[in-house]
């Protein structure tokens, strides 16, 4: 069977599930890439989860991510990534929400959603209110900013080096030893004097 035909296979498979989840939970629903994706709203998360474990079979939680989209009014998307074993399915339930409002955490349905929870928190800055240990999971103490927003520098804010003289790990901001430089690929042998015909690039050097 090709791979077309699997997708095509899948999706079929998946359409009946997902419009009984849109009958049951009152959910708008996606398919992508074989994958039924379900929009929730965010003061309703909870139940969804509960309702898609206990009702349609989804007893495990893989994985709960953020996703920046800066432009948009509510600029995160929290993402819930649910397989059943049973069916032998998964599906993905997406919301929205900003820097300040919270998302209900679904440590009451899934005790494995803390320390996805606290990733999403450290890398995006995203709030799960009723979370009971929300704290920074993958950076360092004092960290500043949210290493996964659109809008964080790439090259931070500040550095972590060992000062020898003071004997130890110090913060101090971000020095770039070289600025920032513009290459011109076009040719790596830009100005050089070769003899005719001249190579595609050196004309700009002669102006």
């Amino acid at each position: 069977m090709t791979a077309p035909s699997i997708m095509a296979a899948v999706e079929e498979s998946l359409t009946p599930l997902g419009a009984e989840m849109v009958a049951e939970l009152g959910v708008e629903a996606q398919l992508a890439f074989g994958e039924l994706t379900l929009i929730a709203p965010r003061a309703q998360i909870v139940q969804i989860l509960t309702d898609l474990r206990d009702r349609f079979g989804f007893q495990q939680l893989l994985d709960v991510c953020g996703a920046d989209y800066p432009d948009r009014l509510e600029r995160f998307e929290v993402v819930y990534h649910l397989l059943s074993m049973t069916r032998n399915a998964r599906v993905r339930v997406k919301l929205v929400t900003d820097e300040a409002q919270p998302v209900p955490s679904a440590i009451p349905v899934y005790p494995s959603a803390g320390w996805f929870e606290r990733e999403a928190f450290d890398m995006f800055g995203i709030l799960f209110s009723d979370h009971p240990d929300l704290r920074r999971l993958l950076t360092d103490y004092g960290f500043e900013g949210y290493p996964l927003r659109k809008d964080f520098p790439m090259t931070g804010h500040v550095e972590v080096r060992w000062d020898e003289a003071q004997r130890r790990v110090v913060h101090e901001p971000v020095r770039l030893q070289q600025e920032f430089r513009q290459f011109d690929f076009l040719s790596p042998w830009e100005g050089a004097d070769y003899p005719a015909p001249v190579l595609p690039g050196d004309e700009k050097a002669k102006g």
